[in-house]
């Protein structure tokens, strides 16, 4: 017992060293900073809550919080309901399902920055030429407004994650045993009752896991915000990850700019752990 209990801290010494230096390290120097005057290099002065006082009245701030926010509930919604229709149907007996599987989870082989690029081509070029073609107006100017901008991002997302997410409840539903199945078709069962009362409350921690990594990858988004939109127009579909970036290395301001990722990690922290509690209440009532 002795010795496996040696080797399993010798295992698990190199992941508690990468978390410490990675993660916790950087998060404690750069709450500390985040009470400085720090500029990158050197910390003068400890200023207090000064960032924090700024920063709630920093109206682009509180913007990128709230398009973010509405950025995330779109997406979790539309991410799972997709992700699961998609695990619905490859999972049925199609001489096709393996295939389908590769194609629906390619796009998430794809990197955010190359992905922006391509839709963003897709949004202005492909939709401009086919609203002409067409004569359809709401085709024209994609990516010019605040609107279209919010529904590109989404579009993109969705596109993009779906096949990853579509991965995890197959993973749930390979495993809920036919004779459920089969003995509510007997019952007489259909479809939307099979799904309401056996497969949803079988898969229900597949939509724990599932709308945790959502909700933190559409919070923490940043490539494909930056090579989509750049933020605009005019930094209306700027998100919290490039509102932080912009204020710490756009314009030098480090230290505020680490007390704006502060509360960001806060936040995200905060309706991570709150959903997922949630979920875990819920399987059991289950």
């Amino acid at each position: 017992m002795r010795n496996r209990d040696l080797a399993f801290w010798l295992f698990l010494t190199p992941v508690l060293l990468g978390l410490g230096l990675v993660v916790i390290v950087p998060l404690l120097y750069g709450t500390i900073y985040s009470f400085t005057d720090w500029n990158g290099l050197t910390a003068n002065k400890f200023i207090g809550f000064e960032h924090y006082i700024n920063l709630f009245q920093d109206k682009g701030f509180l913007n990128s919080i709230w398009f973010t926010i509405k950025f995330s509930v779109v997406t979790i919604f539309l991410l799972n309901f997709f992700g699961m229709g998609l695990a619905l149907l490859v999972t049925r007996k199609l001489k096709s399902a393996n295939f389908l599987r590769t194609i629906f989870f390619m796009p998430n082989l794809i990197g955010g920055l190359i992905l922006g690029f391509i839709w963003q081509f897709i949004f202005v070029s492909v939709f401009d030429d086919a609203g002409q073609l067409l004569g359809i107006e709401s085709l024209q100017g994609w990516l010019s407004t605040t609107g279209t901008g919010f529904w590109g991002l989404v579009i993109l997302t969705v596109w993009q994650m779906s096949g990853y997410i579509m991965i995890i409840y197959i993973a749930y539903l390979q495993n809920i045993p036919n004779e459920l199945i089969e003995s509510s078709k007997i019952d007489g069962a259909n479809s939307f009752q099979r799904f309401r009362s056996i497969i949803f409350p079988l898969v229900a921690p597949a939509f724990t896991v599932s709308m945790f990594l959502t909700l933190s990858t559409s919070f923490k988004m940043y490539d494909q915000n930056l090579s989509l939109t750049g933020g605009g127009p005019f930094e209306s579909t700027q998100m919290v990850a490039m509102n932080i970036v912009r204020t710490a290395f756009g314009a030098n301001e480090m230290a505020y700019g680490q007390a704006k990722a502060v509360i960001f990690f806060i936040i995200v922290a905060v309706i991570s752990l709150t959903q997922v509690y949630y979920n875990k209440k819920r399987e059991v009532d289950m």
